[in-house]
This record gives structure tokens, sequence and C-alpha cells, in this order.
């Protein structure tokens, strides 16, 4: 019986998974592929460049997004294509572009409005059980 080969990440997903860019991490990392139990260790104990890159960046648009407070789309509409520093992060939330104030605003309505259907719809689930439960009552 041959034993098992370890489960590999490819560096483009430890990279997204540890929430770094990918052209930002050491030579090594973009070429070799990381085992479970490594990927586990870079997790658990950060060696110095990916504590730097996490504090500094360059960041992927994900961690730009949710550091700028809007989202993906909102980057992209806005002409936000390339991984931004912490440095630039921080410039845009000072200056506060038109585009930012806007995509920012997007995403409280989107999330008002999530969390409005969400209240109805238990609302609704509240009232279907007790609907049930009268129901059961009266067949008793």
């Amino acid at each position: 019986m041959t034993p098992k080969t370890p489960q590999t990440l490819k560096p483009f997903t430890a990279a997204k998974k540890l929430g770094v860019h990918l052209p930002a991490t050491p030579e090594s990392f973009q070429t070799t592929p990381l085992t479970r139990d490594e990927f586990a260790a870079l997790s658990a104990e950060p060696p110095e460049w990916l504590a730097e890159l996490r504090r500094t960046g360059p960041h992927p648009r994900p961690v730009v997004a949710q550091k700028l407070g809007v989202t993906i789309s909102g980057l992209a509409r806005a002409g936000v294509d390339d991984a931004l520093t912490t440095d630039e992060i921080h410039a845009l939330l000072e200056e506060m572009p038109a585009w930012l104030v806007t995509e920012r605003a997007n995403l409280a309505e989107v999330r008002e409005e999530e969390q409005r259907v969400k209240d109805r719809d238990a609302g609704r689930a509240l009232l279907r059980a007790e609907r049930e439960r009268a129901e059961a009552a009266d067949q008793s």
C-alpha cells in the first residue's frame, strides 16, 4: 500500500486564504505549493514577511474593499484595479473622494435592505409557527 500524499494548496489559494497579495510574497512562496500543515503553521505563527505584508500591504482587492467599507464591485466601478498599501488606503479615507462616499452609502443601503428582509422573514416564520401551533391545538 502506498502512503498518501498530503493535500496541498496552490500559492494563489494560500495567499487568498492568508489575505495577502501574491505578487508581493517571497518568490519561494509564489512557486511552492503548501501542505495543509505548512499552511496551518504559517497561519498560527506568521513569519516576519507575512506580518509585514498584512500590516503595510500591498493588500488584495477583497482586503482593500473591506478596509474602505465598500464592495469589490464598488472598487471596480471606481477604477481601483490595483492592490493598495495601507498608506494609500488611509489617504483615500482621509480624502474621501466622491466615489468612496457613494460606494459606502450604497453598501450601507444594501446592508439595511438585507437586514429588513431578514427581519421580515423571521417575522413571517414566527407567524407561521404560531399558526401551526394554533391549528395543532384546534385539532387536539
